[in-house]
């Protein structure tokens, strides 16, 4: 099904305050601290940010920093980064904030289902009871085109697995994004095959890097940000890390994922990282920093090669780029 939407390198007209937003992160510990911090360091106006509160969860954080996971460039601003995000089900627009004055964080059910030991529906509040926070800095890169590096807290997708405990049978993980049209008014688009939908293999989910996300910037992660649980996978193009998610299905079927449905030559299953390899729109061999505007080399896997290159050993030659 071939529709319109709005795509490549375009950016708000707008420019962000381009003040890092994370010097002081160790200091916006709840609810109250993180909105004074917000007005005070040109973060999204203070009316967008009262959709995210209250969040039972704010003393947890901030996490925990592993120093395993570090970076090669600057953070992004949070005052950047939260305006530049693609999350269609609100907004066809890169700053997806003000489309979100619905959108609510609390009550929120995560369901685990399929070929498990342990079927199971979570709050979201009892699942992080049941894990370890941690705050990681990941490199993100757009399919589009342009990138930036933020401090993700979460935890890996493999202690949810240890949750879920998969039955041998089980080779794919599907994951399935909230549908609720009231609050996300493009979710009324019948051109786009709601809800959003991705997966990955098994063992792409027991990776280390697979990285559930319910914080950034050492606070309750943002509503665009896909609060209060999306997936970070940093060597695939953003598209794969899905935003709002409610349900984790184990399989032993390939999931077809949102924008595979809706144009399968140009987002697959795969979508690792690739400098050579083309989307069939644009080049890949470079990216944009949002902060800075600069062009820097796009690396393959996203930088991440030693992590993850073993899951495609001997399929190099096989469509895994998109």
């Amino acid at each position: 099904m071939l529709v319109q939407r709005r795509r490549g390198w375009e950016l708000p007209e707008a420019a962000a305050t381009p003040e890092t937003t994370y010097l002081n992160r160790r200091h916006l510990l709840g609810a109250g601290a993180g909105l004074a911090a917000a007005a005070a360091l040109g973060e999204p106006a203070a009316a967008q940010r009262l959709t995210d509160l209250p969040d039972p969860s704010a003393a947890l954080y901030p996490a925990r920093a592993n120093p395993r996971y570090t970076l090669d460039r600057p953070l992004t601003p949070e005052a950047k980064s939260s305006t530049v995000n693609n999350y269609y089900e609100f907004s066809y627009a890169k700053n997806v904030a003000p489309a979100m004055s619905r959108f609510q964080r609390r009550p929120w059910r995560v369901a685990i289902d399929g070929l498990v030991e342990k079927p199971q529906e979570l709050d979201i509040d009892d699942l992080l009871k049941k894990v370890q926070l941690e705050e990681r800095l990941y490199r993100h890169r757009c399919v589009e085109g342009w990138s930036m590096a933020i401090p993700w807290t979460g935890f890996p997708l493999s202690a949810l697995l240890e949750l879920a405990r998969p039955t041998a049978a089980a080779k794919f993980v599907k994951m399935e994004a909230f549908r609720d049209p009231k609050v996300a008014a493009n979710q009324r688009d019948f051109r786009y095959p709601w809800p959003y939908v991705e997966g990955v293999t098994l063992k792409e989910a027991q990776n280390e890097l697979a990285f559930l996300v319910t914080g950034a910037y050492g606070k309750p992660a943002l509503g665009q940000f896909g609060a209060p649980l999306r997936l970070a996978l940093p060597w695939k193009y953003g598209f794969k890390s899905i935003k709002g998610i409610v349900r984790f299905t184990f399989t032993d079927t390939q999931p077809v994922s949102f924008w595979e449905e809706v144009q399968g030559a140009e987002y697959g299953f795969w979508a690792n990282v690739n400098p050579k390899v083309p989307h069939p729109r644009w080049s890949q061999a470079s990216e944009e920093d949002i902060a800075t505007g600069a062009r820097r080399p796009t690396l393959l896997y996203n930088g991440y090669g030693e992590y993850v290159a073993g899951l495609y050993t001997g399929r190099e030659d096989q469509q895994i780029w998109y």
